[in-house]
């Protein structure tokens, strides 16, 4: 199997990317009915702070990931991008449960903020997201069945190289969407 996807790592980076998007699209659309997870009130509210606090983090390590490869640090930056993608899978599994047994939250502040505003950095938020997601999982598959030393003869530099900034930016601009739809409204 492992050689299979050495060989081919578009053809498995793909339907788990499409998968992922799927999911979260279903999530988000109501698909999938509320009562097929357990309602904890507590975790339910506390999401939207939890996946702030995520995102910070990620943030900060998918930086100091691109500074370690910069550096030539090889194994910092596997482990920093090894957690920063498991940061990401949990702030995806905290915001579908939370979308699935609560939905969406509406915007409550000014029309003129939501307009020129929060829709604007909300939207830019998830055609990032959408955009990091194949970027992200391909990146992690090629780093997955390859040796380091072998990772420069593939897409990984390339790949990594457009899906760092836009993944950090994407983490960022979550967090504005929380101060708006969270604190400052």
């Amino acid at each position: 199997m492992r050689s299979f996807v050495t060989r081919h790592p578009s053809s498995v980076s793909a339907p788990l990317s499409v998968a992922a998007l799927a999911l979260v699209v279903a999530c988000v659309r109501g698909v999938l009915p509320a009562t097929l997870l357990p309602v904890h009130e507590p975790l339910v509210a506390l999401v939207p702070t939890l996946n702030a606090a995520i995102s910070v983090i990620a943030v900060i390590t998918i930086t100091l990931g691109w500074r370690a490869i910069r550096r030539g640090d090889v194994a910092r930056h596997r482990a920093l991008m090894a957690a920063s993608a498991a940061l990401f899978a949990g702030f995806l599994a905290l915001y579908c449960y939370r979308l699935v047994v609560h939905g969406t939250t509406a915007f409550g502040g000014p029309d003129v903020v939501y307009r020129f505003v929060y829709l604007p950095v909300l939207v830019v938020h998830m055609a990032l997201a959408v955009v990091c997601v194949p970027l992200v999982v391909h990146a992690l598959v090629l780093a997955a069945t390859r040796p380091a030393s072998a990772l420069a003869d593939t897409l990984h530099p390339r790949v990594g190289r457009v899906a760092a900034p836009l993944w950090t930016v994407s983490f960022a601009l979550g967090v504005v969407v929380y101060l708006l739809l969270y604190v400052a409204y």
